[in-house]
């Protein structure tokens, strides 16, 4: 099924202004259209106990959340029309967790691009990639800060383990590595019995090129795919997110959150 519907999310930080852009150059080489969406958190502590407030505080604190959101609204249309989008690509904001709104709203697209997340973001309009393709149930591609290899895809590269979640981030991708033609099929450690041939075929009767490179058990498996995506420069990674549970992962650390947190192309999540 192609992807013609993709969903944007912008927030006013370095990663959304690389997600926009690279939203709005895979729109125009797959003829997609693109939607962009600025979710928001509101003040709880207002919303619920505002008769302990006093009111000129109430005022001060919605005057800054205001501004706060013209301020990203002012540089989302500077970056619309540097990408010549003016009657074309419209913001909507919607209001609520922001995590929630865009998992809620993903499950409408075909695909949501987000900007990796930050520790600087403002605390109301910051997002979590890996959360989000856990909750959505749809993938999410998030692109680092300041990316600027747009979304021509010469050559892909799909971590694979034989897992449930690496087979849902291939099915989720698998219109995108057609369009690439080549993906290196990267394989690090155990994986499931399976012969790994079986999905060379899969990937061959799509017109996709392929080939395997695999590690041994002893290679860390982030640290492995970071190094070779940094050697050989694909324009994506499919990962499948999450094959363990998310508290496990926070708790001991994860291949899903170091690649994240350490990788310079857009990732290709799915859960």
């Amino acid at each position: 099924m192609p992807m013609m519907n993709l969903l944007v999310a912008f927030n006013g930080s370095e990663g959304s202004v690389a997600a926009l852009r690279y939203a709005a150059a895979l729109a125009k080489r797959l003829g997609a259209h693109v939607t962009a969406i600025l979710a928001h958190s509101t003040h709880e502590v207002i919303d619920k106990r505002s008769r302990w407030i006093p009111k000129e505080a109430r005022a001060l604190l919605d005057a800054a959340n205001t501004s706060i959101l013209r301020e990203i609204e002012e540089k989302f249309e500077v970056e619309r029309t540097a990408l010549g989008l003016a009657n074309a690509l419209q913001l909507k904001e919607v209001s609520g967790r922001v995590d929630t709104v865009l998992s809620e709203a993903a499950r409408h697209y075909d695909i949501l691009i987000v900007g990796r997340h930050s520790e600087t973001d403002d605390e109301h309009v910051t997002l979590h990639p890996d959360r989000i393709a856990l909750m959505s149930g749809r993938p999410v591609v998030v692109v680092p800060a300041g990316y600027e290899g747009g979304g021509t895809l010469s050559h892909s590269a799909l971590a694979w383990d034989g897992g449930r979640a690496a087979a849902r981030a291939l099915s989720d991708s698998l219109r995108l590595l057609e369009e690439d033609g080549r993906v290196s099929v990267l394989t690090v450690g155990l994986r499931t019995s399976w012969p790994v041939e079986d999905l060379m075929t899969h990937l061959s009767r799509h017109g996709v090129e392929a080939i395997h490179e695999e590690w041994p058990p002893s290679h860390p498996v982030a640290a492995t795919l970071i190094a070779w995506c940094r050697r050989n420069r694909p324009s994506l990674l499919v990962l499948g997110a999450y094959e363990h549970s998310k508290f496990r992962e926070d708790l001991l650390g994860g291949v899903t959150s170091e690649v994240l947190a350490h990788i310079d192309i857009p990732v290709l999540l799915s859960h």
